[in-house]
This record gives C-alpha cells, structure tokens and sequence, in this order.
C-alpha cells in the first residue's frame, strides 16, 4: 500500500509540472507550498496506515496463539474426560499460483520514480498428518505473513468439519515453498487449496496435478475473490496446469479502452471501463481452462483422480 501511495504522489508531482510548463505559468510559492502540504498529509496517513496493518498482523499471531492454547486445552481436558481420539497420519501436495510485486527504482531526470509490476509464480504446498496434539504448524521459504497461519486454521476447520473426522490427536504441518526466488508472499488465497490438501490427505484420495486453484476459505466452505486473476492464470498456464479453478466471485475482469479527446489546444486520453467475463479471456488469451466454484464441494468434482 505505501509503495503505491508514493506512486500516486510522483504520478501527481510530475503531472502538475507538466500542466504548469503547458500552460507557460511560472511556479511560484504559494503552489510549491500547497503541492508540498499535501504530500505531507498523505505521507501521515500513510503512516498511521502502516501503523494499522501491523497491529492487525500482530492480532493475527495473537489469535493464532490463542487457537492453538484452546486446543491444547481441549486434549487435555478430553483425555483426563477419557476420550479418545483417532490418529491420522497422511501427506498430499499441489502447487499453487501466487502473485509478487517487483519494484524497480527508475532515474529520470531530476526525479527517481518506482515502477511496481506484479507477476505470477507457483508455490509448492503439501501437508501431512501425523499422531500428536492437534496442532497446526505452518513451515515456509521464503518467510510467509501470519495470514498464512490463519489461512491453514481454518482449512483445518472445514477439512475436519466435511470429513466428520477429528484431528485432536494428530498435528497437521503445512510446508509452502516457492518455486523460484522470489520475494515474501502474503495473503489467504491459498485457503480453498490448503483445505482440498486436507480432505485429500484425510481419506489418502489422490489429486490430479494437473489442476490448481486459488480462492480464500471460510469456516462454511465458501470459497472468495482473490486478486492477480490474470497474473495467477498466467502462473499456472507456463507451469503446465490445465485447468485453472477461480472463485465465481472472479468471474467479473475490468478492461479499458483508451479513447484520445481533444479540448481546446490540449488532448485528453480518457479510460472506459468495460466488464468481461474472466472465464472466455483467459481460455482465450492466455490459454488454460477455467471452471468457476462456489464452494470446496465444487472444487472436489474436479480436483481428485477418479
């Protein structure tokens, strides 16, 4: 977020230069000194921003300690209760489309400017099962954000729920890897994948490689929008997937047709957005199938070799 607050602001400083040599006005004060206080305020609030996620990081590992006390808790008091507990043991694997930022710092003229492309990437995720205390660990390269933690919680919770089955004496270990060498990733849109991994190592049914998907999870089952739609089908298309699961809450892409308008002595370019249909696009223009899905049931009727 504050690398494309800067962004903006050098998107801003260089156009209202541009503007003041067009019109043949020489800059005085008054307006360096508007230009300069805004930048301040925006550069304030883009650190009480920044102030705000990481709070809501820390949140997030706080909650996450506190799943895993609870259900420390929970084994305890069922095993003083007597109760018992089956234990799984089960591996699965399936690579998963990510996308990055990549920023390059660019010298023109008098200005330094950041140019920000985001590309895709495929990350390997697996998950085993083995006999413990119901924990949920999560092993990453390079260092994941904590939502990643979060993420794995639940599909843990949704795996369990779907399955009828309870994993209060087996630890579940999450290994997320990149594919190549890439900076850290966050985000949940790995969540519909981690919780498929689950179902698949839980009842040792074998998923088709040849399918990814990416999608959040919540504690229904329910999968949702991500972002990088295209970026991410590219990934998947260049790693030799064939079909490529989206949410049906992607199903909507924003393109733009550039139309050059002329007003007085000065021509304008004006951006028209249209909506497309994501499937039909990117089967077209990038290559690989698409199926949209709702749910992890969704997911299921594609994902498993039958």
């Amino acid at each position: 977020m504050r690398k494309g607050i800067l962004i903006f602001l050098l998107i801003i400083s260089i156009s209202a230069n541009l503007y003041l040599l067009a019109v043949e006005q020489p800059v005085n004060d008054d307006q360096v000194q508007l230009l300069q206080e805004r930048i301040n305020s925006l550069e304030e609030k883009n650190e009480d921003l920044n102030a705000q996620i990481s709070q809501d990081n820390v949140s997030l590992q706080s909650y996450a300690s506190q799943i895993d006390f609870y259900r420390q808790q929970l084994n305890e008091l069922g095993s003083s209760a007597g109760m018992s507990a089956d234990e799984y043991e089960g591996h699965a694997s399936l690579q998963a489309p990510a996308v990055y930022q990549r920023v390059e710092n660019v010298i023109d003229g008098p200005f330094i400017r950041q140019i920000v492309t985001e590309e895709g990437s495929l990350m390997n995720i697996s998950v085993e099962l083995n006999p413990g205390k119901g924990r949920v660990l999560v092993e990453t390269k390079p260092l994941m954000g904590v939502v990643f933690q979060d993420a794995a919680n639940t599909a843990v919770f949704v795996a369990q729920n779907l399955t009828d089955v309870n994993l209060m004496s087996s630890d579940t270990i999450f290994s997320i890897t990149a594919v190549g060498e890439i900076p850290e990733v966050d985000g949940p849109s790995a969540g519909a994948l981690m919780t498929l991994l689950m179902i698949s190592a839980i009842n040792h049914e074998q998923l088709n490689d040849s399918v990814t998907l990416t999608g959040t999870i919540d504690q229904y089952g329910h999968i949702g929008a991500i972002g990088g739609v295209l970026e991410k089908a590219q990934a998947a298309k260049d790693g030799g997937k064939q079909l490529f699961l989206l949410p049906r809450e992607n199903s909507e892409l924003v393109q733009y047709t550039y139309v050059e308008k002329k007003i007085g002595g000065f021509s304008f370019v004006e951006r028209i957005p249209e909506i497309i249909d994501a499937k039909p696009y990117i089967e077209e223009n990038i290559g690989i199938r698409v199926e949209y899905v709702d749910s992890i049931e969704d997911v299921m009727q594609y994902a498993f070799v039958n």
